[in-house]
């Protein structure tokens, strides 16, 4: 007995298989437009004259030439060019502890789920149910039961099976539509990847460029200072008058004011770092960053403007915006085409738990309908306007983010060669106004000049350390960006998903 019903269920799902399998091989129709991966922009640089070397300045911090090589790969690990060690651990341990970076592995992971939930709408689904009953039947009807028994118990083992065929492609378009989305999610991991060593790195430069800037304007208070004792014993001996200590005090008080800004911004740049590598700003880190430990890369890869476009996240994520666009329209139109439904149920039914699998006690059936909608107050149609709009939407952002990236590497190549020449100039700016106070500084005590020459020669120089500390940070600052500008390097990188 058990034999013929195993018989029967399996000829049942043997039908369905075939059923299944010739639709498969039939519904070759899918509605909608097939997605065409856009064309790499054809253009041959980024800038309109190409710019290969920058300017070189001796005998400085962050002075050397570098050299852009066209067509060279981007590391996954370009913060290791600026050779600092306390840089790269810092970077390492962002990258394991960051919240942000871990959201955004979660969202992957969601979207990959969501696919394969989507694909299973291609096999049909099979379902089994036993249900178990006691009724009794009114004596003024006829029993239900062929044995005339007015009260019953009804024991129903049942296995379903129903499948959708995906005729017009709806399904194969909605898993598409979910694939491309899974592909934004992998791009967004890959841009937070870049974002977040960017940031690391930039804001360790600033704390580089921020400590720089407050031993200058310590060595500016000091000298101030020493002005002021000098100026008091003058006035004491009656070399000078009370207007000029007046004034110095006011000097030096003004060269102090701009320390504690300064100190503001350092500790907020270490909170940055911190909360950066997954901590908390209660606790300080070992990290700290001169510009002095920082070395300039000397031989920087420009990849080629075809490559740009593979390369960058925020662009892929563009393409695929756009895929996830053109795979909806035929979701919209199959969704105004008709549904077809196939169904089968197997099972038995006895009025005595041991007779479930007696003969004559089971049923069977096999049944297919079709579904065309006919009126829906054009809701469907207006759906497909809609998807259709949303791609064409979807394309001209994909064009913008093509444009910003190109800008983006444009107007990095140009600062670093504005910041080479920069750098020299605010070099011999700070060399000029050294000589200049120092020369002033002897005449003053010697009483040749006056004390507003002074106080003009020591603010030119005050201004000139604070710009050549700020040509060297920013040097370092927009080499790091030219990495960033140019993808960042993350397909080569082994903790970003390459598929």
């Amino acid at each position: 007995m058990i034999q013929t019903r195993k018989s029967r269920l399996s000829r049942l799902l043997t039908t369905s298989a075939l059923l299944f399998t010739l639709l498969l091989v039939t519904s070759a129709c899918v509605v909608g437009p097939r997605f065409k991966k856009p064309a790499a922009p054809d253009v041959s640089g980024y800038t309109p004259a190409p710019i290969t070397t920058t300017t070189t300045t001796p005998n400085v911090a962050g002075g050397e030439a570098q050299h852009l090589a066209e067509g060279g790969d981007i590391p996954g690990d370009w913060w290791t060019l600026f050779h600092s060690r306390p840089l790269n651990d810092l970077i390492e341990r962002a990258l394991k502890a960051n919240p942000d970076l871990k959201a955004a592995q979660a969202a992957l992971l969601v979207a990959r789920e969501n696919v394969l939930a989507q694909r299973g709408a291609y096999y049909p689904s099979v379902s089994g149910s036993f249900s178990a009953t006691r009724a009794k039947t009114s004596n003024e009807l006829s029993p239900v039961p062929n044995a005339s028994v007015f009260q019953y118990s009804l024991f129903t083992p049942e296995v379903s099976v129903s499948f959708v065929p995906d005729v017009f492609g709806l399904n194969r378009r909605t898993v598409e539509s979910l694939k491309a989305q899974q592909e934004q999610a992998r791009f967004a991991l890959a841009a937070t990847n870049i974002t977040l060593t960017s940031n690391v790195a930039a804001t360790a430069i600033q704390e580089a460029s921020l400590r720089a800037q407050i031993d200058a304007t310590n060595e500016l208070i000091k000298i101030n200072a020493n002005m002021l004792e000098i100026f008091r014993v003058q006035y004491a001996k009656g070399y000078a008058g009370e207007l000029d200590v007046a004034a110095q005090e006011s000097q030096l008080a003004q060269v102090a004011a701009t320390l504690p800004p300064l100190l503001k911004q350092l500790a907020q740049q270490r909170d940055l770092l911190t909360v950066l590598a997954g901590g908390f700003p209660d606790k300080d880190m070992a990290e700290k960053f001169e510009l002095s430990s920082l070395q300039l890369p000397q031989e920087l890869p420009l990849s080629l403007p075809s490559k740009l476009v593979e390369q960058r996240p925020d662009v892929r994520q563009a393409e695929e915006n756009l895929h996830s666009a053109s795979a909806l329209i035929g979701v919209a139109r199959a969704n105004r085409l008709p549904s077809f439904n196939l169904t089968g149920d197997i099972g038995s039914m006895a009025l005595a738990f041991g007779n479930i699998f007696s003969a004559g006690n089971g049923f069977r059936d096999v049944g297919a309908s079709v579904t065309q909608p006919i009126f829906q107050g054009g809701t469907l149609m207006h759906r497909e306007r809609a998807a259709r709009a949303a791609y064409a939407q979807a394309d001209e952002q994909y064009r913008s983010t093509v444009l910003t990236a190109f800008q983006n590497v444009a107007d990095t190549l140009h600062a670093l060669e504005q910041d080479a020449d920069g750098l020299k100039a605010a070099v011999a700016a700070r060399d000029a106004a050294k000589v200049t106070l120092d020369l002033t500084t002897r005449q003053a005590q010697a009483g040749y000049v006056s004390y507003l020459a002074l106080l003009s020669a020591e603010q030119a120089y005050q201004q000139a350390v604070i710009n050549l500390v700020q040509a060297q940070s920013n040097r370092y600052a927009d080499t790091a960006a030219l990495f960033q500008a140019l993808g960042g390097g993350w397909w080569n990188r082994a903790d970003v998903p390459q598929h």
